[in-house]
């Protein structure tokens, strides 16, 4: 028996219900995802010292506190894709804006893998700067301190520092130039060569992420889909965290890189973001030098110690008493100090890195995917 006009009408209202229902729904979950990703931001913005414990402080742009920042990334980034991808009509990808922003969202987190990398082959060589700096400990906390222990200290010291100033140019240059140098210079040449990036010549850091924000633009009014608003949100937190990473981590070449991302400040998670990135910003210039240091707080440490043992080592005079004696030991202990937090902390900041750079991998194939199947369902079938 064909349905009345009633029982048309009262289907018609309950499909519509159904589909506000959802709407409803995708409205609360997006919603729910701001808050969460704002609460992140601003624990990152205002970090507290936890006195019951022995881990050591999330000053901002500590090792602490870059570990907390991924953390918080990685959680983003599987809520993100909960709401955004998971379980999603592949027909909402097809339309507009989403049939330009999701391909822009996947090139954008090609580039984060290459910093990926980049960070990975930095914290190697933060890594050997410790290493360096430790050997200047071990020898100067030698009883009593003698010449020898002394000029290793400052050898290893001199090479530390000498490989924090030279800059990208000056790598390559000694690089290309290494296997026709003397043996008097092999070894110092070497070492340099050791530090070198793996990565072309014209590979920047600082273009890397200028190329990730340049399309990076705010949701207009009155946007077709809900989903264009974490979307924007996912890719500002991508690029925010990778920006971060690379003014803090040894990378190849990062001039410029001190110009902020244009973050639209209707959103409650954008301010604290924007403080982030005005506080890491300020740092940015006050120390941007010619150099590979960057500003993660244990190498700025590392760095303005050694200065000050070198010049210890240039005046020594055996035997090292009284308030020299004392002067020394409190260098040296703070120097210990700086290496303790950076050989625990990279190496699971290493770790970190290589999560996300895996946990991009997988997010990306999985939107693949769904874009896959939009392109079968939206392929004629040949008779």
């Amino acid at each position: 028996m064909p349905p009345t006009d009633n029982q048309g009408s009262f289907l018609n209202r309950i499909s519509i219900r159904r589909n506000q229902v959802a709407y409803e729904h995708e409205i609360e979950d997006v919603e729910q995802f701001q808050k969460h990703v704002t609460d992140r931001l601003s624990e990152l913005f205002h970090p507290q010292e936890d006195t019951t414990t022995s881990d050591p402080p999330e000053t901002i742009l500590s090792i602490a506190w870059f570990r907390k920042l991924l953390d918080a990334f990685l959680c983003c980034e599987a809520e993100f894709k909960a709401v955004v991808i998971m379980g999603r009509d592949a027909n909402n990808f097809s339309k507009s804006p989403l049939d330009r922003l999701i391909p822009e969202h996947l090139d954008r987190s090609v580039k984060a893998l290459d910093i990926c990398n980049a960070i990975i082959h930095g914290i190697d060589l933060l890594q050997h700067w410790r290493k360096l700096a430790q050997i200047a400990v071990d020898s100067l906390n030698q009883k009593p301190i003698t010449e020898g222990h002394v000029r290793r200290a400052k050898k290893a010291l001199t090479t530390l520092l000498s490989s924090i100033s030279i800059d990208d140019k000056e790598i390559h240059h000694h690089t290309n130039k290494s296997t026709s140098s003397s043996n008097n210079n092999n070894t110092t040449l070497g070492n340099i060569k050791s530090l070198s990036y793996p990565f072309a010549r014209t590979w920047s850091a600082a273009k890397q992420i200028q190329a990730m924000s340049a399309n990076l633009t705010s949701p207009r009014g009155g946007e077709p889909t809900g989903l264009v608003v974490p979307l924007y949100l996912m890719s500002s937190v991508l690029v925010f965290v990778m920006w971060a990473m690379v003014a803090a981590i040894p990378c190849q070449e990062r001039a410029g890189l001190g110009a902020h991302l244009q973050l639209s400040k209707q959103f409650t998670w954008a301010q604290p973001m924007i403080g982030l990135q005005e506080k890491i910003g300020e740092q940015w210039k006050k120390k941007e030098k010619k150099g590979r240091s960057g500003l993660l707080l244990e190498t700025q440490r590392m760095e303005k110690l050694g200065l000050s043992m070198v010049e210890f080592a240039e005046r020594f005079v055996f035997p090292v008493e009284g308030e020299k004696a004392e002067e020394v030991a409190a260098m040296v202990a703070e120097m210990e100090e700086v290496c303790g937090r950076m050989e625990e902390g990279l190496v699971a900041l290493d770790m970190q890195v290589r999560e996300v750079f895996n946990r991009i991998v997988r997010s990306r194939a999985e939107t693949l995917d769904v874009l896959d199947q939009l392109n079968k369902m939206t392929t004629p079938v040949p008779y």
